[in-house]
């Protein structure tokens, strides 16, 4: 069975994000969307939010489960015998950094875990979770960037 992790912030989840989630899915047997706890950054949702939107955004694709964890991702990957990690990449300034991350993990793992990077559908090029927390604060229409409960839950968090 090829397995694959996804990992991310998704703070919150984009169109973009769930593009890549369900590339990702057609192509392995089974994908985990692993939501990052990170803390050192102070996230708008909780990891258990991000979880619950990521699950509701995927309830369709039966290949698909989402977790959270905090640490390195290798060692994640690693208790879970997952040797391939799934990265989007939305532009050049995205592989640069990308691929830093993804060749520490492979040093650092030893050689166990690998990067497989998607490019990002041109119709959510744009799309970054920064701008859409930005947008939402402002009261901006975040429609095109989020799914309709997604959006929802921004504007609650911003307090309309």
């Amino acid at each position: 069975m090829k397995k694959a992790i996804y990992p991310g912030s998704f703070d919150p989840v984009t169109y973009g994000h769930i593009d890549i989630i369900r590339r990702a899915s057609d192509i392995f047997d089974e994908l985990i969307i692993a939501v990052l706890n990170n803390t050192a950054k102070t996230p708008l949702f909780s990891a258990e939010e991000r979880v619950n939107m990521l699950e509701e955004a995927t309830q369709q694709m039966p290949n698909v489960k989402v977790d959270y964890f905090s640490g390195l991702l290798i060692d994640y990957a690693a208790e879970r015998d997952i040797r391939v990690s799934v990265r989007g990449l939305r532009a050049i300034t995205d592989f640069e950094y990308e691929l830093q991350n993804a060749q520490t993990n492979r040093m650092l793992s030893q050689g166990f875990l690998d990067t497989v990077f998607l490019t990002t559908s041109l119709e959510y090029a744009y799309l970054s979770s920064t701008s859409v927390r930005e947008i939402a604060s402002f009261h901006g229409d975040v429609s095109q960037c989020v799914p309709d409960f997604v959006a929802e839950k921004l504007y609650q968090k911003y307090g309309y």
